[in-house]
């Protein structure tokens, strides 16, 4: 990998997740839906969720994250400039859950929301390097947060057994600006690193990114009522608008095939293998999705982050949720390439080559 490029460098400083208190298990969902623990598991992996309560929505969930993130970093909240928060189910329309956000932490940081449904992390994490490698940023929080549970049906067995809420955050750092040796911080505008002995060590940040919309599924997954095009009403309620649709087979098909396409091109633009992968963090949508991505693309298994069998479909939250759980148990070092990869609706797909360092 000599050579490899760190393109926007941008160090972790901190990371912290939120999760509703409840946990809501396959045997609990048996006793209100034609389904059961079986069924659920074979076709998604999936064994329990954790569900919101009054007052678990999506802004204090990622307000609880973000907290414990600066706490991990030695930041206040004052330290920071850059706000950004991934989500689709925004706390309210207006104003953003990012302001929101900083508001209640007490910073005048700038701020806004990014929707790219469950791809949305991979393309904050994009997004927020960027504005950190130009300088418009130096301290960022970065949100993953999801509160899915409000906008799935209850009472659709497809769906409900699929969703699951929750939030993580990750502060990310300019590394020209913190206390790192200078053989690592090198100059501003070096982004290169060396793979021979004695080379500079590598800036982390992110190496390639690929993000796409694949028109053809745009329908596959959607909430029709609540937008412009068609405003809540009470005609709209009661068809069940303000519901998550799906047809999972086609979505199941044209993911695998984007998700995997999308892989190999961020690879491929960095001129690294699957087998350079430290570690792969894909969306948890459904575990099928995910083994099938794993076998066609060649990373290995054994290095692949995972929570759905705990969590759920957990939207914007699921990629952010597995890689703070990995860094608080110390699986991720610097240096390590973690490959992230999400997919939703639109069909969205963000996949990000990101290389990890504390800074």
């Amino acid at each position: 990998m000599t050579g490899l490029a760190t393109r926007a460098a941008a160090g972790v400083a901190g990371w912290g997740s939120a999760l509703p208190t409840q946990v809501v298990t396959n045997a609990d969902l048996q006793r209100r839906l034609d389904t059961d623990d079986d069924w659920i598991t074979t076709r998604t992996g999936i064994k329990e969720r954790r569900i919101a309560v009054d007052g678990e929505t999506t802004g204090p969930l990622a307000v609880r994250a973000a907290r414990d993130a600066l706490h991990a970093a030695g930041l206040e909240a004052t330290d920071i400039d850059l706000v950004v928060v991934a989500t689709c189910t925004a706390e309210v329309p207006m104003p953003s859950t990012a302001a929101l956000v900083a508001a209640e932490l007490g910073t005048t940081a700038g701020g806004f929301d990014l929707d790219a449904a469950c791809a949305g992390f991979g393309y904050a994490l994009a997004t927020t390097a960027s504005l950190l490698s130009t300088g418009i940023a130096r301290r960022a929080l970065l949100i993953g947060a999801d509160t899915m549970s409000r906008v799935v049906d209850p009472d659709d067995r497809a769906t409900a057994v699929l969703f699951g809420d929750g939030a993580a955050a990750l502060v990310l750092t300019d590394p020209s600006i913190v206390n790192l040796p200078s053989a690592q911080v090198g100059e501003r505008g070096d982004r290169s690193v060396g793979g021979r002995s004695g080379a500079a060590t590598p800036l982390p940040g992110l190496i390639s990114a690929d993000l796409v919309i694949d028109g053809a599924g745009v329908d596959l997954l959607r909430i029709p009522a609540g937008g412009s095009r068609l405003p809540t009403s009470a005609a709209t309620l009661a068809a069940g608008g303000q519901f998550i649709q799906m047809e999972g087979r086609e979505l199941f098909r044209r993911a695998v095939r984007e998700v995997v396409d999308s892989v190999e091109r961020t690879l491929g633009r960095a001129g690294v293998s699957a087998a350079d992968v430290s570690w792969f963090a894909p969306h948890q949508a459904n575990a099928r999705i995910v083994d099938a991505v794993v076998a066609r693309t060649g990373i290995a298994a054994d290095r692949t982050l995972g929570n759905g069998d705990r969590y759920g479909n957990t939207s914007a939250a699921s990629i952010p949720l597995a890689l703070a759980e990995a860094a608080a148990a110390g699986r991720l070092h610097d240096g390590d390439l973690i490959l992230v990869s999400g997919f939703g609706a639109g069909l969205s797909v963000g996949t990000v080559l990101w290389r990890w360092g504390r800074s």
